[in-house]
């Protein structure tokens, strides 16, 4: 292999960029895809280099429709694959996987599984299938593609110092290089050189959710659909066809395969163990040592890992959560985990990293055409990512509470599918009317927000839903209200609210595993036109 230089690649002396992009991972790149093939002069820095690993491996549908639209409204028809599995499979990587359901099976520490305590949401084939995606394949894809379009990349290169003022930005890099630019986009992650250099993290966080994580990725883990402890569940999907997560009080496990589908190339699986780490506080051992005992008190989680082994170093955190006090100030901004982040527990790392760049990218295309750099102009992206940050934050804080009794976690479970199907709905109606319209005031108008992490019609109904689902999560977790019957009162909420269609059943208890069939849309449909709420009507147009 070849030795990467450590010497400047050119000199860069009297060059200005219109915008530096710190971080080449998923943000970066497809940033600095969108900002390059519209005109914008772009320097795309990482202190690393491609391929290397990564986690955030699972798609939602709502992450997958913002990549439809980032890829239409920027014009980057080489994003669109990205959007789907066999688009994945076709255009990006075959070492990806398929992901047909989101899978959680209850388990009791000292009893045996209870084939009633689980829940499914299935990803219709019909309509789409989302992707496991083997982020290093991923990641450079998006790289590479940003370098086609223009973008100047700077791998091995990392930055020390930052000044930002009216002026623009100046960075220095390790070696003494300077880089100078009118604009500087963070999407570094954790260690975000300018919430460093600015002093932004919040001290503490206002996170009330707590966890830390121990992920690697194996090969020769064991279908959950063909070990024991699953033989007497009837869920419509397998659990090897979608993300698995195995849930219990005080955490959960992830088992996201690569090499579920019949064209696999791949024999991987990524694993990860998420815990609370006031429950259970980081242990003075190997995290591969703190796996195996963990196994050792869950046996029939244990099953699907008897022949299995990883195939990469553990890595092994503390306390996951972080957040930015703000995350737009003079000529920068902070991006997706730059900002701040919760738990990989739903998903949503990539949707909220997608938002941003949709949001972000059309005011940075105008402000390098009209020389407007206004910190004013990107304001709302800092109400866009703290909203997204206390949406996601209630939406686990209440999951993880819910683990102690699967009551709640069955009523709190229905308000993750409520904050899921309804916003994926108001986006892929967005979606295609921009596509049959080309009018970008339609994408635009899907930043008037009631709710900054939500989007309007239903931010407003969902977003309640989820805070009084919160505040009772709150009461069980202060021992004032017992768990049962904050699942009561959580499913009497879902029932009352008018939003949520009928069809949907979320209200019933028994309802544990929802998958949206032909027959079931042809209701919700006829629901949408004839009993909705006059302000949800319009999805259903």
């Amino acid at each position: 292999m070849n030795s990467i230089s450590r010497e400047p690649q050119h000199d860069t002396r009297g060059e200005r960029y219109d915008v530096a992009v710190l971080g080449a991972g998923m943000a970066g790149g497809t940033l600095g895809a969108v900002l390059a093939r519209n005109g914008v002069k772009v320097l795309l820095i990482d202190a690393g280099v491609h391929p290397r690993f990564a986690v955030g491996e699972s798609t939602i549908p709502y992450t997958s429709t913002l990549t439809r639209i980032i890829a239409e409204r920027y014009d980057v028809p080489e994003i669109a694959p990205l959007a789907g599995f066999r688009g994945i499979q076709e255009k990006v990587s075959p070492m990806s996987g398929r992901k047909q359901n989101f899978g959680f099976v209850y388990h009791q520490e000292g009893r045996p599984q209870d084939p009633e305590k689980v829940n499914q949401l299935v990803v219709p084939e019909w309509q789409r299938t989302e992707s496991h995606l083997f982020r290093q394949d991923i990641d450079a894809y998006l790289f590479h593609l940003a370098a086609v379009y223009g973008a100047e990349p700077r791998l091995a290169t990392r930055i020390q110092d930052i000044e930002t003022g009216e002026d623009g930005v100046l960075l220095r890099s390790d070696r003494g290089e300077e880089f100078h630019a009118e604009y500087l986009v963070d999407c570094s992650g954790f260690r975000s050189p300018v919430a460093d250099a600015f002093g932004l993290r919040e001290e503490p966080t206002r996170a009330r959710h707590h966890s830390r994580t121990l992920f690697t990725h194996m090969v020769n883990v064991t279908p959950f659909d063909d070990t024991e402890a699953a033989s007497a569940h009837k869920q419509p999907s397998p659990w090897h066809h979608g993300t698995l997560h195995h849930v219990f009080d005080g955490g959960w496990l992830w088992v996201i395969p690569f090499d579920n589908h019949e064209d696999a190339m791949s024999p991987l699986c990524s694993v990860g163990l998420t815990l609370d780490e006031r429950v259970f506080p980081k242990p003075d051992m190997p995290p591969q040592e703190e796996f195996d005992a963990f196994l050792r008190r869950f046996p029939q989680i244990a099953e699907q890992f008897t022949d299995a082994r990883a195939v990469r170093p553990w890595v092994a955190t503390g306390r996951l959560q972080y957040s930015a006090t703000r995350t737009v100030g003079e000529r920068y901004c902070l991006t997706a985990h730059a900002a701040g982040f919760i738990d990989a527990l739903y998903s949503r790392g990539l949707t909220n990293t997608l938002e941003v760049v949709n949001s972000l990218a059309w005011r940075l295309i105008e402000a390098s055409r009209d020389g407007d750099w206004s910190t004013e102009r990107f304001m709302y992206i800092d109400s866009l990512q703290q909203g997204l940050f206390d949406v996601h934050d209630d939406l686990v804080y209440s999951s993880f509470v819910g683990f102690r009794h699967y009551d709640l976690w069955n009523a709190v479970s229905r308000v993750w599918k409520a904050t899921s199907i309804l916003p994926t709905m108001t986006l892929e109606r967005a979606y295609r009317t921009f596509v049959e319209t080309r009018d970008d005031d339609v994408l635009r108008e899907l930043e008037t927000r009631t709710t900054p992490g939500l989007p309007d019609p239903v931010g407003h109904d969902v977003g309640g839903l989820l805070s009084y689902t919160r505040q009772l999560c709150e009461e069980v977790e202060s021992g004032a209200l017992p768990p049962g019957e904050a699942a009561l009162s959580v499913f009497a909420r879902i029932r009352q609210t008018d939003a949520l269609p009928a069809p949907f059943a979320l209200g019933d208890p028994d309802n544990r595993c929802f998958e949206a069939t032909p027959d079931l849309m042809r209701k919700t449909a006829e629901w949408g036109r004839e009993e909705a709420p006059e302000h949800i009507r319009p999805l259903f147009s």
